[in-house]
């Protein structure tokens, strides 16, 4: 067997709104297709992400529920401490939540996490020194 992570999926209120937060993080996904629920992107090390309608996702299972909570996140590897701080502030600037503003982590990181209009948690991080 050769099982290997290959996609995460953010089921999203609006595709739209989700997609203008993540280009602010470098990820600029073509929008979903005409009626389509969904749309997706590689990354430039090969990952893939997905946007799901929420619409879709209780399609597929009608006991779907919105979760409380963070169980999972993204989290984004920065260049420098320097650009965790300017994308944190950049985020910020745009209208979105921060969750935490930028700090040295004591794992040796510079570390922030920002929210997504959906609510999920996301890191942004660089190495230290």
């Amino acid at each position: 067997m050769s099982l290997r992570p290959d996609m995460i999926g953010i089921v999203a209120r609006d595709i739209e709104v989700s997609l203008a937060f993540y280009k602010l993080l470098g990820l600029d996904a073509p929008p979903p297709a005409a009626g389509s629920p969904y749309t997706e992107i590689i990354t430039k090390n090969g990952y893939r992400i997905s946007w799901n309608a929420l619409a879709m996702a209780k399609e597929l299972n009608p006991n779907w529920v919105e979760p409380e909570g963070q169980r999972m996140e993204l989290a984004f590897l920065c260049d420098s401490p320097a650009e965790v701080d300017a994308t944190f502030s950049a985020v910020v600037k745009a209208g979105y939540a921060g969750h935490k503003a930028p700090w040295d982590a004591v794992w040796g990181q510079r570390y922030a996490v920002v929210i997504d209009p959906d609510g999920n948690h996301v890191s942004l991080f660089a190495k230290l020194g």
